[in-house]
Formats: C-alpha cells, structure tokens, sequence
C-alpha cells in the first residue's frame, strides 16, 4: 500500500466519522454560547439517528437517492422538538442544566427502543438501502495525487458539514443575531436592558443544537451504522461536547476538533490496513477516541474560557 493510498484510506474514514461531530458540535456551540449548557446532545443525536433511519426505510420508493437527504433534515427538525424539552426545563422552569440534559439522555434511548418495537417488533431496523455512500467530485477527483487523496471515493456530506462550520461562524460573529446571541451568554441581564429578548435568544441556541444535533445522529446512522439499535449512537454525542470544549465555544474550533476525534475513531476501523497499526490490537484501537477525550478534557478544560453565564439560569427581576 503506497502512501497516497493511505492518505486517501485516513482522510475519508476521517471525514466520515468527523461529520457527525462537526454537526453536533456546533450545535452545542451555539447552544452554550446562548448560556445554556447542553449535555444533552448524546440524547438528541439518539433521536435523530432514529429518525433518520425511519425515514429512510419508509419513504425510499419515494424520494430515491434524495432519501439520505431528506431523511437527514427531517431527523433535524425531530432534534429541534426534542431539544424543546430542555429549553422548558431550563429556561422557563429554570431545571439544573446538567440534570435537564442528563434527563434528554436517558429518555431518548428507552424511548427509541420501544418506538422501534412497536414499529417493527423487534429490538433493531433492518438495514436502509440507500445510504450517503462514496463521492468522487468532478474534475478536483482528477488533480493527479490531491485528487485522490481529498476528492476522489470521499463523502459529499463531510465537506458540507466542513464548509458550514465557517458559515456557523460568520453567523455566530458577523451577524447582528450571533452578536445578540453571545451577549446573552456573557452578560443577560446587559443584553436585556439594551431591548434584547434574553428567553427567545436562548430557546434559539438549545433548538439550533436541537436541529443540528438530530442531523448529527442522521448522518452517523445513514453513513455508518445504516440501521439503528440501542447501541447506534454510544458515545458520539459526548465527544461532540469535547469537541466543542477543545474547540473553545468557536465552530471553526469545533470542526478542527472533530476531524481529529473522527480521525481516531477511523483508526479502530481501518488501523488494520495501515501497516504502522497493524499489529496493534484491535481494542486498544476502538477505545482510543474515549481516552483521547479524558485526556483533552483533562488537559484543555481549564484553558478553555466558556461564556460567563453559560449554565446560569436567567431570571428577568435581577
């Protein structure tokens, strides 16, 4: 195997398993940046996956090799519904937010497996039969080396998702809402005596994470696990809240961390073609990621500043 080989292999098994990361990272970032922390992404990407992976069964007769498409955005607006339960709780009944997310989290698994039941009366969905599957782009896929290795046998949705970080970010720092959204998570009570909307802006962040993170689980679903089962989504959602640590509340930063975290979990797929990995065995390779992300936590956490009311509960009369 040559080394332009490999480095094809690595960058698409890492952009496959970095999209849904990169999606629901943002999500996170946007909520947080609100001032409301939500852990609760693992449990929206649950939802989502679930979602996805429904439509996408029912409705390939109809839409094709746009089902994929579809069912992802449809899973996004699942995800923002959900996400509601959590910006009631907080915002409105002022919940603990590690609690109101934990609650997302342990609901959302039991909920899915019985919906699958009932559905199919069994514990797991058949396989779909159209999935995101490979890309090669026209033209770039024949630039001789660059070609092979970034283009060609790639993932379309993995460059959408690298591209809307940057969009998430002319948002979130050259818009007058992302402005108004991050004064509220330094400062509400400033925010509100300006004429700011402190509730709305926030109930924005959690169901911006709601719908990003429910396309999140969408695309983990139709792209690597193509069905779902209780155990889809284990661990994805918590690595995207790393991720978005790492990153320092910024969706660029969000997204580099994504593709490094997607890279490590590729390696405990594909380490057993590369020949420096080999011989290493395979569970030290599939329980990388989850010691990478203790360890970055432990490492960065405290390096990394987050809003200053982020996870504050707001009340108007203060």
């Amino acid at each position: 195997m040559n080394i332009v080989t490999i480095l094809s292999l690595l960058m698409s098994s890492m952009l496959i398993y970095a999209t849904p990361l990169i999606f629901t990272s943002i999500g996170g970032t946007f909520s947080e940046r609100a001032g409301v922390v939500n852990v609760g992404l693992e449990g929206i990407m649950v939802i989502g996956a679930l979602t996805g992976i429904i439509f996408n069964l029912e409705f390939y007769d109809t839409f094709g090799r746009l089902t994929p498409w579809i069912a992802t955005l449809v899973a996004g607006f699942v995800g923002l519904i959900f996400s509601l339960i959590h910006a009631l709780a907080t915002i409105n009944f002022r919940a603990d937010h590690i609690v109101s997310g934990t609650v997302l989290n342990l609901l959302a698994p039991s909920l899915a497996v019985f919906l699958v039941k009932a559905f199919y009366g069994k514990g797991q969905t058949d396989n779909i039969q159209i999935s995101f599957g490979k890309f090669d782009f026209p033209l770039l896929s024949q630039i001789p080396i660059l070609g092979d290795i970034f283009f060609k046998n790639t993932t379309l949705i993995g460059y959408i998702a690298v591209a809307f970080s940057f969009l998430a970010w002319y948002i979130l720092y050259k818009t007058r809402f992302g402005l108004r959204l991050r004064s509220v998570g330094e400062h509400p009570q400033a925010a509100d005596t300006l004429g700011i909307n402190v509730y709305l802006m926030k109930y924005y962040g959690v169901i911006i994470s709601g719908f990003l993170g429910g396309i999140g689980g969408a695309v983990y679903a139709q792209s690597i696990s193509v069905n779902f089962a209780i155990t889809t989504i284990l661990g994805p959602g918590f690595i995207s809240l790393a991720a978005m640590i790492f990153g320092k509340w910024n969706p660029i930063g969000a997204m580099l961390s994504s593709l490094f975290f997607g890279l490590s979990q590729s390696l405990a797929v594909i380490g057993g073609q590369l020949p420096l990995l080999e011989n290493i065995p395979s569970v030290y390779l599939e329980i990388a990621p989850y010691v990478l992300t203790i360890i970055i936590l432990a490492a960065f956490f405290g390096q990394a500043v987050a809003p200053k009311a982020d996870g504050v509960n707001y009340i108007k009369t203060k």
